[in-house]
């Protein structure tokens, strides 16, 4: 009876673990919000260090499969990956406006790719699709005419989004977890004990 009030309890810790860690997040993602300015900066940081660090692993698995077949093609990826995450670090602020263009330019085709599919096709969900098609042609455009001053908020705000929402996830999960191991320790507690003494009829059955 010990072992499973303490594997609840271990489970109960690990789900509050998670609602802390997504609180965290969210406060993160409402700072960020805020400071669009810093999350776009901390974000492209972020982006660079991961390309530079991703490059090293990438080159010293290249390194340990030397004589094989792709050797040179693991180099080469891991060179380009390093190359890429010294650029990002050294220059975010231009990486945020060549990173916000291409965005806007995936919301102006997205849009119109929406918006001429949802016309020729005319299914059943045409009404949603030409409003996500005008809503990625708009977004597109807002973002467009304002380059590159749109650099300094769009990624931070599409950051700090992915951790609001990221992080209202993982209070979800963690709470709800913690409900359903109190439930089931309660109804855990409230059955009575089995035992495996035979239960003997009464007289006038056995007769």
């Amino acid at each position: 009876m010990n072992e499973p009030t303490a594997e609840g309890r271990k489970l109960s810790r690990s789900f509050g673990w998670l609602a802390l860690l997504g609180t965290l997040l969210v406060i993160a993602g409402v700072i960020g919000l805020v400071y669009t300015g810093l999350a776009t900066l901390t974000s492209m940081l972020l982006f660079g260090w991961l390309l530079l660090v991703g490059g090293l692993v990438g080159l010293l698995h290249a390194i340990e499969s030397r004589g094989t077949n792709y050797f040179w093609l693991g180099v080469v990826v891991a060179a380009l990956n390093i190359a890429a995450g010294v650029v990002v670090i050294k220059h975010p602020e231009g990486t945020a406006e060549a990173l916000t263009m291409f965005a806007a330019l995936l919301f102006l085709t997205g849009g119109v790719f929406r918006l001429v599919g949802s016309v020729v096709v005319r299914g059943p969900q045409m009404g949603w699709t030409l409003l996500q098609g005008a809503f990625g042609l708009l977004l597109g455009l807002l973002v467009l005419f304002d380059w590159p001053h749109s650099s300094l908020y769009v990624l931070g705000c599409f950051f700090s989004l992915a951790l609001l929402f990221d992080g209202l996830g993982l209070i979800a999960v963690g709470v709800g977890g913690r409900r359903i191991v109190s439930m089931v320790s309660e109804r855990r507690d409230e059955t009575p004990p089995t035992t495996d003494e035979p239960i003997n009829p009464p007289e006038d059955q056995r007769k």
